[in-house]
């Protein structure tokens, strides 16, 4: 779980370019596309009835107070609800066969078929709701748990160690991270774009995006959790063909950390992603939540080394690095050639993800060919005929118009 950290200055190239600006422009498209990505709107049932009386805070210093919030600690109960409008064809395993494992979190994923790899268990949040516990003791122990009524999942960071456990098929997955570089290592492999479990790691994506790019209030109060809460409201601006309406982030009042996010898509009908606390507490969580031994009979994976997996040509399979074409909420996220699909799922239209698509996407053509267009209320994907990816919380028409001034 990613924990809110002050914004840094994006640095620049000699040019005047920005290094770090193509990572900002795509990241709330890719994030979306990834689960969760990343995920996000509380049913009205989990917010406490009435509107707190609180000091006046303008937005500047509301995500002042974010960005210098010192707490290291978390132990809640967190509750998300997807409404992406997805078939049910895509959940659970097919996302996964769908987009080539890009919903893994980096590193944790490996090429077997445990069930208790990460990559297979956090797409069910692509879909319906959720319960989660998630802790946190800084940023090297971190611990979050999908709880279903017969079974639980978890991943468990401690340290140079990473834990996965499928109660369900009794299956655990493990990796060990570089010992020099544990820390670091684990920070990326449980960032808040591979799995926004929570409202701040989510949070923490949407404003680092949001700087100059969308209008940004404070509108009201509210309680969540029993906590008292300043309300973020963030509108996208200059945006011709984003999907998002509006997000709204409740803030609380004493430690300014984020304990709901909300994020609306343009048109009527409720959220589509939902992340919000039910119950939370910053005090430390006891040292033994983060332990984990394997029980007695538990078939163990070893996943493969990161800093090996990040050097090897396999590594490269899935989605990989995108290109980016246009700016802000209007970014569409380009995976190109085969490299973007599954193993022979680009081949004539023919199984794999083109055969998924094609058995309820829209088919399309233009300058770039034939393709499949790929709607949700959030999310819109085109797969072309040479098996390239154009995904972004954009429009269905910027995505055609994108792929046919590619081909020219």
């Amino acid at each position: 779980m990613a924990l809110i950290q002050p914004a840094q200055p994006e640095a620049r190239e000699p040019d005047g370019g920005r290094r770090g600006r193509k990572t900002l422009r795509y990241a709330v498209p890719a994030a979306v596309v990834g689960v969760t990505a990343a995920t996000i709107g509380l049913v009205p049932a989990l917010a406490d009835s009435g509107d707190p009386s609180l000091p006046s805070l303008t937005a500047e210093q509301l995500i002042t107070k974010i960005a210098a919030s010192d707490t290291q600690t978390v132990d809640g109960t967190v509750k998300i609800s997807t409404d992406l409008g997805l078939p049910s064809v895509l959940s659970g395993g097919s996302a996964s066969g769908l987009f080539g494992g890009a919903v893994a979190p980096t590193g944790l994923s490996s090429s077997g078929s445990s069930p208790a790899d990460p990559q297979r268990q956090f797409t069910q949040l692509l879909i319906g709701s959720h319960t989660l516990h998630v802790a946190a003791d800084g940023q090297d122990r971190q611990k979050v748990s999908i709880i279903e009524p017969a079974a639980e999942y978890s991943v468990i960071h401690n340290g140079s160690e990473v834990w996965a456990y499928d109660s369900s098929s009794n299956e655990a997955y493990h990796s060990a991270l570089p010992a020099q570089d544990s820390t670091a290592g684990a920070h990326r492999q449980l960032r808040a774009q591979d799995f926004p479990a929570t409202p701040q790691a989510a949070a923490e994506q949407i404003l680092t995006t949001a700087q100059g790019t969308a209008s940004i209030t404070v509108d009201g109060t509210a309680k969540v959790a029993g906590h008292s809460a300043y309300e973020l409201l963030i509108r996208p601006q200059h945006a011709s063909a984003t999907t998002v309406d509006s997000i709204r982030i409740a803030v609380d009042s004493k430690t300014g950390v984020p304990l709901k996010f909300t994020l609306q898509p343009k048109g009527n009908g409720k959220a589509a992603l939902d992340i919000g606390y039910t119950k939370v507490s910053f005090d430390k969580p006891s040292a033994s939540t983060f332990a984990f031994t394997p029980p007695k009979g538990v078939k163990v994976t070893e996943g493969r080394d990161a800093a090996r997996e990040r050097k090897a040509p396999e590594a490269k399979s899935g989605f990989g690095e995108p290109t980016v074409i246009g700016s802000g909420w209007d970014t569409i996220a380009v995976f190109q050639g085969k490299g973007a699909l599954p193993s022979g799922a680009e081949k004539n239209g023919k199984g794999g993800a083109a055969a998924m698509l094609g058995g309820f996407g829209k088919q399309v053509s233009g300058s770039f060919g034939s393709g499949t267009l790929f709607h949700t209320r959030l999310v819109n994907v085109l797969l072309t005929q040479d098996g390239s990816i154009y995904a972004g919380a954009v429009d269905q028409s910027a995505l055609t118009a994108a792929a046919n001034a590619a081909a020219r």
